[in-house]
């Protein structure tokens, strides 16, 4: 069982690994020699980017300035840091708002964090890992300033929509073959 709690963080990422259509998504946080990379799906970062730019929209308007301008955090394109391995796979994501210190705080965990206390304290099967298990007991915090958290929900909108175009007709996305269509009644588009 392991938590990891960034605050302050040096750097929060959303990035990719693989070709479009088949890429695996990451977050990434940092701070000097410290590196943690879980495993996210695409769902998943894209919403919680809608749900940055809400949170910031009405409580940090003033604050959460465009990346790049004066006195918003640097526009970061760099790729994740390399080399890594998928630490674990995200299964909850959480957001919130820390009004004391106006920073808004993401939390990661392997596991629903709303588990009654000790449910997952009983030893595994036997001949079962831990990776992915309901047993695995992984958090990740990370805490980011209003222009932080706006500058990483800029670049995850980038990165999710870096994937394959959307068909014109369903909104589908198009393989570099094409797509069987159901706006087009089946036909190959």
């Amino acid at each position: 069982m392991t938590f990891q709690d960034f605050d302050p963080v040096a750097r929060f990422v959303a990035g990719t690994v693989g070709p479009a259509g088949n890429r695996t998504f990451y977050l990434q946080a940092t701070d000097g020699r410290r590196v943690v990379t879980v495993a996210v799906e695409k769902e998943q970062v894209s919403i919680l980017a809608d749900r940055i730019n809400d949170v910031l929209d009405q409580l940090a308007p003033a604050a959460a300035i465009e990346p790049g301008e004066p006195g918003g955090a640097p526009e970061d394109t760099e790729p994740l840091q390399t080399p890594f391995e998928e630490d674990w796979r995200v299964q909850t994501l959480s957001l919130a708002w820390d009004e004391e210190h106006q920073r808004l705080v993401i939390e990661c965990h392997d596991h629903d964090p709303d588990e009654l206390p000790g449910e997952a304290e009983v030893d595994p099967p036997i001949g079962e890992g831990l990776e992915g298990s309901p047993f695995a007991r992984n958090s990740l915090r990370v805490s980011l300033d209003p222009a932080q958290a706006r500058a990483f929900a800029r670049r995850t909108m980038t990165v999710v929509r870096a994937g394959r175009p959307p068909c014109p007709f369903c909104g589908r996305p198009l393989d570099p073959s094409g797509h069987i269509c159901p706006r087009a009644n089946g036909y190959r588009r």
